[in-house]
């Protein structure tokens, strides 16, 4: 059935539209425009008023770790190593498949209610199989929320047990989750060799191939810290984009996330290869890992999305949030309060999200999928009326946002969130976390 959602604005086509409307069904976009004209054309469909609202794209949240929203608030204003050590690898033994269920189950309802539609879940806790990779696909659908698990490829041995895999046992697995939700409209898989440091070159090599294989692209951090660019220099010789260009990978598939220290030649090589980036702006100000050349890679041709990162290194998990860090980190960072503008970190959050997932979101327009968020216009974070764009970018707090549909089904309502009770949530992440805390310290 036909479903007409009219609003005092629309965001179609660029810019906002007056008193326009979404007509959707079966979970996509049929046709956007004027109320009158679509009330007409669709008699029969069922008809959602919102009035003193506005109506935007959900937000893709291209790169998280779920997990890690258990681990919110341990080892904060530390260096990145510490970091890494006191919070991921000291609590990773005790995470088993319930565990990752609710850590996911957290880290997507949180998002949901800032307007995240589609997330990217980077994960690698595979516990040698692929259960907990499947706890975190479940969580996503108990939501309802569009996922990507990107599934990585991880053979460091200075990484705890639970991450590491072989070459063969990480390519295999991965195959089998791509194969068992190949067509699922909610659910895809994509290989995500973690990093030149914690993938070795025949790993990261076989996670390129395998998403040419699957027609898919692939994820990988690069670049993230000043410690991986001098580790790839003394190992190989040269940086990290060199590298992987000497290793043969599939520029044009890949999604390389954080891209911190990078030389222009670096820069000018991802553009003409035609790689994508996922930012986490405020992930890389929490880590103190440096400042991303957003103004340089744009003008390279690199199509830029934006992510959270996982809620340990962040701390919060909204695009919303992402496209003002995203604007004023690089304003401040290039002295320029002209080198980036509205328009474009939320074509980051949005469309350019879908475009680096090959998934058809982002945009208020027929054939893309009928997720979408509403914004309370009566909002004190969205006044004074006029231009809207700049107060969503800018200024806009989550009590704004008031309804989340993905898919054409509503998951949030008027802020509440419809699929699953947040109370239980808060259950069984309090639970949860007295436990791991009490492992953790007898441990």
């Amino acid at each position: 059935m036909k479903a007409l959602y009219k609003a005092d604005l629309v965001y179609s086509g660029g810019q906002f539209q007056p008193d326009w409307a979404v007509c959707a069904e079966d979970g996509f976009i049929v046709e956007a425009g004027e109320q009158l004209l679509l009330e007409a054309k669709f008699p029969d469909a069922a008809v959602y008023n919102w009035n003193g609202k506005a109506l935007l794209p959900g937000t893709v949240n291209a790169h998280n770790h779920s997990f890690q929203s258990l681990l919110r608030g341990i080892a904060v204003d530390r260096p990145f190593l510490e970091w890494r050590d006191r919070a991921l690898y000291r609590y990773t033994p005790f995470l088993d498949e319930e565990a990752i269920y609710t850590g996911a189950l957290f880290a997507f309802a949180e998002m949901l209610k800032y307007g995240v539609t589609t997330v990217c879940d980077f994960f690698y806790v595979h516990n040698g199989g692929t259960a907990c990779d499947e706890a975190v696909i479940r969580a996503a659908q108990a939501l309802g929320i569009r996922l990507v698990l990107a599934r990585t490829l991880y053979d460091w041995n200075g990484a705890p047990a639970a991450y590491r895999e072989t070459v063969e046992e990480a390519v295999s697995r991965t195959r089998y989750l791509a194969a068992k939700y190949q067509g699922n409209g909610k659910v895809t898989i994509h290989p995500a060799p973690h990093s030149p440091h914690a993938a070795s070159p025949e790993m990261i090599k076989a996670g390129s191939r395998l998403a040419e294989e699957l027609d898919t692209p692939f994820h990988i951090h690069v670049a993230e810290e000043t410690f991986e660019v001098e580790e790839t220099l003394a190992k190989y010789g040269i940086r990290t984009v060199p590298y992987l260009d000497r290793l043969g990978v599939a520029f044009d598939r890949m999604i390389a996330v954080h891209l911190v220290w990078l030389e222009p030649e670096e820069i000018a090589l991802l553009g003409a290869k035609g790689a994508g980036l996922a930012y986490c702006p405020s992930s890389n100000m929490f880590l103190a890992d440096g400042v991303t050349n957003i103004p340089d890679l744009l003008k390279a041709g690199v199509t830029v999305s934006l992510g959270t990162d996982g809620a340990c290194s962040n701390n919060r998990i909204s695009v919303f949030e992402e496209m003002r860090m995203c604007s004023l980190l690089q304003k401040v960072n290039r002295l320029d309060g002209t080198c980036i503008q509205a328009e474009q970190v939320f074509h980051m959050g949005t469309r350019a999200g879908g475009e680096l997932l090959r998934l058809p979101v982002g945009d208020m327009a027929p054939g893309m999928a009928a997720d979408f968020v509403s914004v309370d216009l009566g909002d004190l974070s969205l006044l004074p009326g006029g231009d809207l764009l700049p107060h969503v970018v800018y200024s806009m707090q989550p009590t704004a946002i008031r309804d989340v549909v993905i898919g054409g089904r509503t998951i949030v309502q008027e802020g509440r969130l419809q699929t699953v009770r947040e109370a239980e949530i808060a259950r069984k992440v309090n639970e949860l976390c007295r436990d791991l805390s009490r492992k953790a310290s007898s441990g």
